[in-house]
């Protein structure tokens, strides 16, 4: 009993640490910039400029809006335009090419902490946003060319606070912090809890099972056995887990900066059980198209994990 206390206590210290000290400063400050550019209407701007060059790929505006949202706030920030997508009468192809979109670029909540303890964050944006236009165009033109082609109402526009003067910064602002402090403590629950779970699995020596029968392959891909556990916990728990696991390693020395950055394609994204159960409670035209979404995704993951594997 006294060994399980010393495993809960000492996971919920590096959960903690990990959460308040690294995870909360970064996306409150993200978070405040992001909220200040939809605010001041910049993003609007953006997202008219690259409308025109995306649609012929099978992404329309809100799928502009949600590639950035995904990238610059979380996993979870474009369920919102997704429901509106739902609601406003978008084809079904749209709504595919946006959700495979979606599952496919690296979320703000993990690329940003993590660029603190090593990831090239920069290129890792820059890789999954140009994948996730692959999965979109994939999607769009192969995965779905067989549903019909349905009319389609003008766009709905999302809706912005506005900041025209200095008190309408300053509610941004606290919006943007209580915001980034609900995403800091509410991924707590499940870091510790995953924390917890590798710990006991480590001591188990479950881990050095699965770390075995996965040598060969990772052997193969010059990789350390190591990144077996956060590509699990990925799969199973979400990338907020991952975050917890991959931190951990990264300062026992049981994976390295450049093992971070060589996986980051497979790891990095929202498509996993947790993001996918989340994104498609967006509405039941949303629901309707995971397969395709998921075939696309599959498709430009596969391209990320590839570069990535290359360049580092």
């Amino acid at each position: 009993m006294t060994e399980f206390a010393d495993l809960i206590l000492r996971s919920g210290r590096t959960a903690v640490e990990f959460a308040l000290f690294i995870l909360l400063p970064i996306m409150i400050v993200m978070l405040t910039l992001m909220r200040l550019l939809e605010a001041k209407g910049v993003l609007d701007r953006i997202v008219a400029w690259l409308t025109p060059l995306l649609l012929p790929l099978g992404i329309p505006g809100l799928g502009v809006f949600a590639l950035l949202q995904v990238l610059f706030v979380s996993f979870a920030a474009p369920l919102a335009t997704l429901t509106m997508m739902d609601k406003g009468g978008l084809s079904q192809r749209h709504i595919a090419a946006t959700l495979a979109l979606v599952f496919t670029a690296a979320q703000a909540n993990v690329t940003f902490p993590m660029s603190a303890v090593g990831l090239d964050g920069a290129a890792t944006l820059l890789i999954s946003a140009l994948a996730a236009v692959v999965a979109a165009a994939v999607t769009y033109h192969v995965f779905t060319r067989g549903l019909p082609d349905e009319p389609e109402p003008p766009e709905p526009k999302p809706k912005h606070h506005t900041a025209a003067d200095t008190k309408g910064v300053l509610a941004v602002i606290n919006r943007a912090g209580g915001e980034a402090f609900g995403i800091a403590i509410g991924a707590l629950p499940l870091l510790l809890l995953s924390l917890l779970l590798v710990n006991i699995l480590r001591d188990t020596g479950a881990i050095a099972l699965l770390e075995a029968l996965a040598a060969p392959l990772f052997g193969w891909l010059d990789l350390p056995s190591s990144v077996t556990l956060p590509i699990v916990t990925k799969a199973i728990a979400g990338g907020t887990a991952m975050m917890g696991v991959a931190n951990d390693m990264l300062q026992q020395g049981a994976m390295s900066a450049t093992d971070l950055n060589r996986v980051a394609g497979l790891i990095i994204h929202p498509f996993d059980i947790a993001g996918i159960a989340v994104l498609v409670s967006a509405g039941p035209r949303v629901a309707a198209v995971l397969r395709p979404a998921i075939y696309g995704a599959l498709v430009a993951i596969t391209l990320r994990a590839v570069v990535h594997l290359t360049l580092w």
